[in-house]
């Protein structure tokens, strides 16, 4: 009888088995109207993404004993947490409703960041294993990602298709001090291969980032099979420091909808056009030019430089690097097409369509200075990369950032030395 159940099973019609989950472009309905982080914008779209009757049956989320300090407290009010058996509810604080049951989406876990990519690796299998993709999303404080790096490693090694938050992050997260600052995460999430790393700065950009992740995810179809990066685990890495949105917003007047989503999704814009702002307008033809491209919580610094070096009559556009990942694939897509076809190498589009024009550039980021490093290569231009190359310590969020060189004043001075190397 087993037999013949099993023989059953195998011989099924995989293809037809499967069923893609269909994920909305984006679930905000109008932008914040106050100063945002990443990581309650994370949480946010994880509670419109559970009202959605199509996709939440799909949605599971996990983390190891740091589901609250990681935002996910909405949805699991909503979703409740999994147990094979209805557990009493010990707990009536309304902000965090933790009802157990066997319809429960939240799955705990004790202190094992280990065991968070084992269980991811095998919900993110569904799609292999049940031919239905599940939307496996587990967080995690991102300086612990290295604890679990083995299985993330080998996770994505087998396919695996998951989406990972590392959040808080940096030395962003001042007070805690240099046990809980991430500064070498950025270059694990863009070396691992299998892995697309992302780093947005703004709410909307995380949106639509995280509803193209999890469409990737739910992909079933057959060319979404196998170990293509585009079809494989995504790392988010997020931050508690809320930032003003009217930069975004006036981007999003300036660019519109579709370019603008487009390029976020492709891996960084223009947040800033120099000759778009009123100093600008009154340089001239020709004044001095310079890209400040950043990441992340940096970029309120990377804003005021480029309005304090404006004062100074240098054009200073700002680029917001959502996906240093996806920026440095497209350039080795192209220098390796250059290499094997013994022809002049081409900038990629997504890069082209952020850096237009030929000027020296300087790179800023809360995490090592070398992650964004190659962008002047990229470029062909003069390159001066800031970030943080040592151990955090504990302090105020101005204090550290000055200690490592990402206040304004030093992205004016490296803008200056960059300018210096033409």
């Amino acid at each position: 009888m087993l037999a013949a159940e099993r023989r059953e099973y195998l011989s099924r019609d995989v293809e037809a088995a499967r069923g893609s989950i269909q994920i909305p472009a984006a679930t905000m309905r109008k932008p914040p109207a106050r100063p945002v982080s990443t990581q309650e914008a994370f949480g946010r779209v994880l509670v419109e993404l559970s009202r959605i009757d199509t996709v939440a049956p799909y949605l599971v989320t996990t983390a190891p004993d740091v589901a609250t300090s990681t935002n996910l407290a909405g949805f699991i009010n909503r979703m409740g947490v999994f147990s094979p058996e209805l557990q009493r509810t010990w707990s009536t604080d309304d902000a965090l409703q933790w009802k157990e049951g066997p319809s429960g989406h939240h799955i705990p876990l004790g202190i094992s960041e280990m065991n968070l990519f084992l269980l991811l690796g095998q919900l993110g299998l569904s799609w292999d294993l049940s031919s239905q993709p599940l939307l496996s999303i587990g967080t995690v404080y991102d300086p612990f990602v290295l604890r679990g790096l083995d299985a993330f490693l080998y996770a994505t090694y087998s396919g695996s298709r998951f989406i990972i938050a590392g959040t808080p992050s940096g030395i962003t997260l001042a007070p805690e001090g240099g046990a809980h600052q991430s500064t070498i995460t950025p270059s694990v999430g863009l070396e691992l291969p299998g892995v697309t790393f992302i780093e947005p700065a703004y709410a909307q950009g995380l949106d639509w980032l995280l509803c193209d992740a999890l469409a990737s995810i739910g992909d079933a179809s057959p060319q979404a099979a196998g170990q293509d990066a585009q079809h494989g685990a995504f790392y988010f890495r997020l931050t508690t420091r809320p930032l003003d949105q009217a930069p975004f917003e006036m981007a999003r007047q300036r660019l519109g909808d579709a370019i603008l989503r487009r390029q976020v999704i492709a891996g960084a814009y223009r947040l800033v056009d120099a000759f778009d702002q009123p100093k600008g307008k009154a340089m001239g033809e020709t004044p001095p030019l310079v890209h400040i491209a950043a990441s992340g919580a940096t970029l309120p610094e990377a804003i005021e430089a480029a309005e304090e070096l404006g004062s100074e009559g240098i054009a200073a556009h700002v680029v917001d690097v959502t996906s240093s990942d996806r920026l440095f694939k497209s350039w080795q897509r192209t220098t390796r097409q250059a290499v094997r076809t013994a022809t002049t190498p081409s900038i990629p589009g997504a890069i082209r369509a952020a850096f237009p024009e030929r000027a020296p550039i300087v790179t800023v980021q809360d995490a090592s200075s070398h992650h964004l490093a190659w962008l002047g290569s990229a470029l062909g231009v003069p390159a001066v990369s800031l970030g943080v190359d040592s151990f955090g310590q504990s302090g105020t969020r101005s204090d550290l950032y000055a200690a490592h060189d990402l206040t304004s004043g030093s992205v004016v001075n490296a803008a200056l030395a960059a300018l210096s190397m033409i």
